[in-house]
């Protein structure tokens, strides 16, 4: 469906670097565009623009009120004091002043919850096309500006529930198909609710979710963080779990998850979900190089007859 017309809108906020939010591995469902980022947010197409004033926002709907974007993008969120709650060492401050502007957005749970079911073991642009696919397929069209490719709802927890593993597995989700039909039933049953789910104690919601076919800690993490915006969830992937392991304990050889898992815990406060962010982003953009290097390096080294071990 394509439109004309749309509304727009502007908020003043200046700590607020779109680029870094929008690819910090979030969300999978922006393009950039021509200068700006595209994505379907509560059933309308909307356009994103960083301003020298702060951020635009360009929609396919007739707007009176704007509080399903402002909740998106979380504008309420007091950036500089949780940068200033961040932990006070070097690493920290290195990760706050290289990604100064990256915000934590909130999501639809559901949407959350099965976009990364499928990101298990897939690369972002591989994410980007299975959810792209099982809107196509699954979802609604919505309102677009002429000129714009058609875009599509992201399907509804019936609409999947409803599919068959062959349908989902040629969205080129490939063994993350049961998982997700069977978490879209789950839900479908009512033995899990989402909308409890925020209600719930960080642990409790994140047992609830685990309870899901394909959602691992990492995963049940990632959805109380990014869809629902439990301040301390802390998700640990392996970007993470090196960064922890080399930055704060480089003198230890073989690193426990639950000895990581205590740090955390004990170490980052009460906004550690943000924390974490600012260290994903930094680690993959700053330091992914040198460290792939250096991977590479002592690969061929091991290789190298000439080179004793011990």
């Amino acid at each position: 469906m394509e439109m004309t017309w749309a509304s727009e809108r502007e908020w003043g906020v200046t700590d607020f670097d779109l680029t870094a939010t929008m690819t910090s591995g979030q969300a999978f469902r922006w393009r950039l565009v021509d200068g700006g980022w595209e994505a379907v947010v509560a059933g309308r197409w909307v356009r994103l623009e960083q301003s020298p004033s702060g951020i635009r926002a360009v929609t396919s709907a007739r707007n009176t009120e704007w509080g399903w974007i402002e909740e998106y993008l979380r504008l309420g969120d007091n950036l500089p004091a949780i940068l200033a709650s961040f932990p006070d060492d070097p690493t920290m401050h290195s990760a706050r002043g290289s990604c100064l502007g990256l915000r934590l957005i909130r999501q639809d749970p559901w949407e959350c919850l099965a976009s990364f079911i499928a990101s298990s073991s897939k690369q972002i642009v591989q994410i980007q096309e299975i959810v792209r696919l099982l809107s196509e397929r699954f979802g609604d069209p919505v309102f677009v500006p002429s000129g714009r490719l058609p875009l599509w709802t992201f399907p509804s927890v019936e609409r999947l529930a409803a599919a068959t593993e062959i349908e989902l597995r040629n969205c080129k989700l490939g063994f993350r198909a049961p998982y997700l039909l069977g978490t879209a039933r789950r839900i479908v049953s009512g033995r899990l609710n989402l909308t409890a789910v925020r209600e719930m104690e960080l642990g409790v919601a994140r047992d609830a979710l685990m309870e899901c076919p394909g959602v691992g800690r990492k995963i049940a993490d990632c959805v109380l963080l990014f869809g629902y915006g439990f301040p301390t969830a802390f998700p640990v992937d392996v970007w993470i779990r090196k960064a922890l392991h080399r930055l704060y304990f480089p003198r230890v050889r073989r690193m426990r998850l639950a000895r990581l898992e205590r740090f955390i815990e004990s170490y980052f406060g009460a906004n550690a979900g943000y924390a974490q962010q600012y260290l994903f982003h930094y680690v993959r953009t700053h330091l992914g190089r040198q460290w792939s290097g250096e991977s590479r390096v002592s690969k061929r080294r091991s290789r190298d007859p000439r080179r004793s071990v011990g």
